[in-house]
């Protein structure tokens, strides 16, 4: 006889664990959890099949706060050890909250392979610009001429900018969003989410305390609106308060033009996060601020076979042909030698 079991609908308390958040009062983490919170009910996920991997810096504590399974791992290799759960656990969904410094730092090279190699995970980099949890030092993302403790007569390092690397990595969903702004946050996140692959989402977060105000001419109420441009896929690039301002291609580099006098919507630059070729999604990583209003939303997504699908038709295929094999024969097979 079957029985009728009620699949209990989750909530964002759910995914609350009983650990007391401790980041700095005002800090945009806060806003980042919450968000994250929201949207995991949406996706029908059972909490014993979610993953939160992070390396080290303030946002690295985020898997302490969610109640699933968790990985804090260390400096800069949460990509690495995500990639290792989810080719054991494919069904598994896997996050990552790392930071600017744990990241493009130390964890560099280990993103690269991780986005080039197309796996099935969700990156969350959360960019402060500086490194908070040792107490203000400038980090990769730094604007030139930073003070800080490490750098007292200004940084003279160029800044990395996180979405030309993923992109230059060729990662099949690139975003941007900020703390400050929840619906497009939580938009952006459950987009990544669903994304099939790797999904990097690069979050502009405020560090009030080592970094207070670093991206307050994106996120200000007076400025915001000529200082970004809220990426829409198939739709002209248009800005300003009065949208009356937009992104033109002059042969392959951007302009700003204003709208009127000639100058219609047709002429601008239209978004098209779908196209195969990265070259668009690029373009749009080199626009920021002040000489252009820096994009915000869906830079790219594509789909490509992630990378746990083709490892695991590949065994399948070298299983078929040539049997499930033997780890002793392995070993002793090939060129052996004694070492007295």
């Amino acid at each position: 006889m079957a029985v009728d079991v009620e699949v209990k609908q989750l909530t964002p308390k759910d995914f609350a664990s009983d650990q007391d958040v401790r980041w700095c009062p005002g800090c945009g983490d806060y806003s980042i959890l919450a968000q994250v919170k929201k949207i995991l009910p949406l996706l029908d996920v059972p909490l014993e099949k979610l993953v939160f991997v992070s390396g080290i810096g303030c946002s690295s504590r985020f898997p302490y706060y969610m109640n699933t399974y968790g990985v804090h791992s260390i400096h800069g290799r949460a990509p690495g050890i995500a990639t290792g759960i989810k080719l054991a656990q494919p069904d598994l969904q896997v996050w990552i909250a790392t930071g600017d410094g744990d990241a493009l730092s130390i964890g560099g090279n280990h993103l690269l392979h991780a986005i080039r190699r197309n796996v099935d995970v969700n990156i969350l980099l959360f960019n402060n610009r500086i490194y908070g949890l040792t107490k203000g030092q400038y980090s990769p993302t730094s604007e030139r001429g930073k003070v800080t403790k490490s750098s007292p007569a200004g940084s003279v390092d160029y800044p990395l900018q996180p979405l030309s690397v993923a992109i230059g990595a060729e990662a099949t969903f690139v975003a941007r969003t900020h703390d400050v702004n929840v619906k497009h946050l939580a938009d952006v996140l459950e987009r990544a989410a669903r994304h099939k692959g790797t999904s990097f989402v690069e979050i502009y977060q405020n560090c009030n305390i080592f970094n207070n105000h670093a991206f307050e001419y994106a996120t200000g109420k007076d400025t915001k609106h000529d200082t970004t441009i809220v990426l829409e896929h198939g739709r002209p690039m248009i800005f300003g308060k009065d949208r009356d301002k937009g992104i033109r291609l002059n042969g392959l580099t951007p302009e700003i033009v204003q709208l009127g006098n000639g100058v219609k919507e047709d002429d601008l630059l239209f978004h098209d996060e779908r196209v195969p070729e990265p070259t668009l999604a690029y373009l749009l990583s080199r626009m920021y601020y002040p000489e252009f209003p820096e994009p915000i939303g869906v830079f790219r997504a594509v789909d490509h076979p992630t990378y746990e699908a083709m490892l695991g038709e590949q065994i399948e295929t070298s299983v078929k042909s040539k049997g499930e094999g033997s780890l002793e024969e392995l070993l002793s097979a090939g060129d052996t030698w004694v070492v007295e």
